[in-house]
């Protein structure tokens, strides 16, 4: 009895097989188009039409779809009508993933796709299938795509983009091997720049496959800037992981922040060659070797984005560096000084090109009035190791062997170490910008030593001057979002030191007023004679340097200063009085003023006192001609200036 009904029941199993099996051969697909397109619109509250023949390729783990003359409705809010149509898509669907809800395409193959993607300003995306377009996990995931002949237009208003693109596949011959490939071609908008790009790549787009790397060959241009990058991306989607030998060149590195969004210095045109290389949250541009204007760079940077902010590492080499090249690395380029950028309006944080004109009450004349941009600071953490052999200026200036570290830590930029060789000697210290705080609060703490003033100002003819060697310190405090502004408000002490050398004998007997003795050198040439010290020590509060010492003394003359230099009026007013040493026939023996702008100083004697002189003179001359040089006889007081004296109190 069990013997016969489980017979019967096996006959039963075999007959619903083949019942379903007959199903399955002579059903017909295209009866679920009209239930599918109801699902999709209830759900996503968009249209989907299906013109075409539906058809099911049953199978495990994939099951594939083919369906024709296809329409998707786009969002009511987006331009066009359509999110996208295509004459034929042929899809891979994962049976088990779609049983656990997840949907996605392995591959999809499309024939004359038309798609256009749209992110509205409120940040609705037109590809997201919720009905608010905000739902990340409301998508379709395709991880690759082979496609023939297609378009694709990518719109985000937010970010002033609008781009157009063509797609088609190439067939090609390779030792006669038949192979695809697929080339693009690119333009439109890329936030607010126009852009142009073309390549090819391999002939199945790997948008989400995170595993096998896709070969890639583009060109593009953005603005200014040209790329030209050769290798693998794996995931075209996500960036996963990418290996790219490129070629990067533009009008100036600042002109990366739409592309990048890290702040970059504003230089002249550049050019690099390197590896980029991308894996988690690390990009690394290794052994890369570039042109800046007239300097040459080369080095290794990286980009860490796993913080608060990306963090920007690396270490530059110039063997050659011209100050030039720098422009204002965070401020703005010469050649728009006196200018003003102009907000843009669908990005504050990019300036465009346009420039107001500065209040010409504000102009300087001689001190920079750069302005620092620190809307950008914020936008990185960096430490950046920087080395430079030799250095070249405008003016000729022996600057050589520059080592520094540039650190910017929530928008605090610093500059330490900064050392360089200069006219012989060196320069170290460090500079702190404090971007946080609006003005930005600025400090400097230079030291200099063993300067050779000669050297320091090679175009100047100092006339067989040789000075002995410049000691100084600068610790000086300010505020303000320019230079110009910082030393107009700047507190601290300026400190320079000349222990020892030679000097003009001709320059010193002008000064002191030696007209016999100007007579000789101008007849016989010029001569030097020993420098006992020289010191100046000033006190500096709000932007004024006051004198507290300035003495410059010689084996024949000590010239005594007083006076101030007004940084925020960039103004002098300097009184000059030299004492002579020895006895001279024939002097004026006056006060020397120096006036005026820093620009155009005027120098002048005290006339009075040289009329009283030349008064006596001719008053003595009416009783006997050759008592007439008594009032311009200078005899000196004989004796040194204390400086070791003076050199201890300036450096204490």
């Amino acid at each position: 009895m069990l013997r016969r009904i489980l017979g019967w029941l096996g006959y039963i199993v075999a007959a619903i097989a083949v019942v379903i099996v007959v199903f399955i051969i002579f059903f017909d697909w295209n009866w679920l188009r009209h239930p599918i397109e109801r699902a999709v619109t209830e759900k996503t509250g968009r249209a989907l039409i299906i013109n075409g023949n539906l058809n099911v390729k049953l199978g495990w783990p994939l099951t594939r779809i083919q369906v024709a003359d296809v329409t998707f409705a786009n969002p009511a809010w987006a331009r066009q009508p359509l999110m996208f149509t295509v004459k034929r898509m042929d899809g891979d669907i994962s049976l088990p993933q779609l049983l656990r809800r997840h949907y996605g395409v392995s591959t999809v193959r499309l024939e004359q796709p038309q798609v256009f993607l749209e992110q509205s300003l409120d940040g609705r995306r037109n590809w997201l299938l919720d009905r608010n377009q905000k739902d990340e996990n409301a998508q379709v995931k395709i991880d690759r795509i082979v496609l023939d002949n297609g378009h694709i237009s990518y719109i985000d208003r937010a970010h002033n983009t609008h781009i157009q693109a063509a797609l088609s596949t190439r067939q090609t011959m390779s030792h006669g091997v038949a192979s695809a490939d697929i080339v693009f071609a690119a333009q439109g908008d890329y936030k607010g720049l126009p852009l142009t790009a073309s390549g090819s790549g391999g002939s199945v787009l790997a948008l989400s496959d995170e595993t096998t790397p896709y070969p890639l060959n583009i060109k593009a241009t953005l603005g200014h800037t040209h790329l030209h990058a050769v290798g693998t991306v794996t995931s075209l989607t996500r960036f996963r992981a990418v290996d790219l030998n490129m070629t990067l060149s533009g009008a100036s590195l600042d002109q990366l922040y739409p592309l990048i969004g890290i702040a970059m210095p504003r230089t002249p045109v550049y050019l690099t060659k390197g590896h980029l290389l991308h894996n988690a949250q690390q990009w690394r541009y290794e052994k890369f070797t570039g042109r800046v204007g007239k300097s040459d760079v080369a080095g290794n940077m990286q980009v860490d984005s796993g913080g608060k902010r990306p963090f920007l590492q690396g270490n530059l080499t110039f063997q050659m560096l011209d100050l030039a090249d720098l422009g204002s690395p965070i401020g703005m380029s010469n050649q728009n000084k006196g200018k003003a950028p102009v907000p843009n309006p669908v990005n504050p944080a990019r300036q465009t090109a346009h420039t107001v004109p500065v209040s010409a009450s504000n102009k300087r004349d001689v001190l920079p009035e750069l302005p620092f941009r620190t809307e950008r600071w914020n936008s990185v953490d960096a430490d950046v190791k920087i080395r430079a052999k030799r250095i070249q200026r405008a003016r000729a200036l022996p600057i050589q062997n520059l080592v520094t570290r540039v650190q910017m830590n929530n928008s605090v930029l610093t500059l330490d170490p900064l050392d360089f060789g200069v006219a012989g000697g060196t320069l170290a210290g460090a500079i702190t910008l404090n971007g946080q705080h609006d003005p930005i609060q600025a400090k400097l703490k230079i030291r200099a030593r063993k300067i050779l003033l000669n050297q320091l100002f090679p175009t100047i003819k100092l006339n067989k001057t040789s000075i002995g060697q410049v000691n100084g310190d600068f610790d000086l405090s300010g505020t303000g979002n320019a230079v110009s502004q910082m030393l107009a408000s700047a507190n601290g002490k300026v400190v320079l030191v000349i222990d020892g050398g030679e000097i003009s004998k001709l320059m010193l007997e002008t000064i002191g007023l030696h007209l016999w003795e100007i007579l000789q050198l101008k007849m016989t040439g010029d001569k030097v004679i020993k420098l006992n010290c020289a010191v100046a020590d000033f006190d500096v509060k709000q932007g004024v340097m006051q004198t507290k010492t300035m003495v410059l003394d010689t084996q024949i003359t000590t010239i005594i200063g007083s006076g101030d230099i007004n940084m925020a009026q960039e103004t002098l007013s300097l009184d000059l009085q030299p004492h002579t040493k020895v006895f001279s026939p024939l002097a004026l023996r006056s006060p020397i003023y120096i006036r005026g702008k820093f620009a155009r100083p005027e120098v002048s004697l005290d006339k009075t006192r040289l009329v009283l002189r030349s008064a006596g003179a001719l008053a003595l001359a009416a009783i006997n001609p050759f008592l007439a040089i008594i009032p311009l006889v200078d005899t000196g007081p004989g004796k040194n200036s204390e400086c070791g004296r003076l050199i201890h109190e300036a450096k204490h």
